[in-house]
């Protein structure tokens, strides 16, 4: 499975966008990882509804935004309204999770959900069928800038074997705290999508896609 990297755009200027979008449209990113944020489940506010929808214009790449809010299905079909193409909700608020990921998967999007540092991967036991992605929190939700909390490898690693055994096909994703120092070892661990935020952004955001890049081609038997 290919690995990819997401650039989170919660590291990024503002008054940069229009030129990062132009690199990530140059460098062939896959996904831009859009953290939407209610100020209650975390204490912190991000994008709105017409950000995502203005940024929307700017390139074709999958917006995957990630819900750190206290109602989820809310949000989502506006967001669809607005562009995006991907959607991970919070195991930890997701009162009615079987709902909410069919209801996701309504609207044509792909469906993910995200667990917290301290939250065990054994809440979605009955919901791998179901999701396109798990997204593995390993910073607390809310914040850039955040070291990386290493017990996110062994749930990586307990995830990926749950995959392998039941044949799933999600995506496992990382997001927190990644580093030129880290990503391999994320990697290594099961992790495919690689979410990075201000590691990528700080100085020359092109030059930092290339350094990550040819780590991952360094990376041998990917499977």
């Amino acid at each position: 499975m290919e690995v990819i990297i997401s650039p989170s755009l919660l590291s990024a200027n503002v008054c940069n966008y229009g030129e990062d979008f132009k690199v990530f449209n140059e460098k062939n990113i896959k996904a831009i990882h859009i953290d939407i944020m209610d100020g209650h489940y975390v204490p912190n506010l991000s994008f709105g509804l017409d950000q995502v929808a203005a940024l929307r214009k700017l390139t074709d790449i999958e917006f995957d935004v990630h819900l750190m809010v206290t109602d989820p299905d809310k949000f989502v079909e506006p967001l669809v309204e607005a562009g995006a193409n991907s959607i991970t909700i919070h195991a930890e608020v997701a009162t009615h999770m079987y709902k909410s990921i069919h209801y996701l998967k309504s609207f044509g999007i792909k469906a993910g959900v995200a667990v917290n540092p301290a939250t065990p991967i054994s809440c979605l036991e009955h919901i791998y069928p179901l999701v396109n992605r798990v997204l593995i929190m390993s910073v607390e939700p809310g914040f850039g800038g955040q070291s990386f909390i290493p017990i996110a490898l062994d749930k990586i690693k307990e995830l990926n074997e749950i995959k392998k055994k039941g044949n799933f096909d999600f995506t496992i994703q990382v997001d927190g705290g990644i580093t030129l120092d880290n990503i391999k070892e994320v990697i290594d661990c099961g992790a495919r999508d690689i979410v990075i935020g201000s590691s990528l952004f700080k100085q020359d955001l092109s030059q930092n896609i290339d350094l990550f890049e040819n780590v991952i081609s360094e990376i041998k038997n990917i499977p």
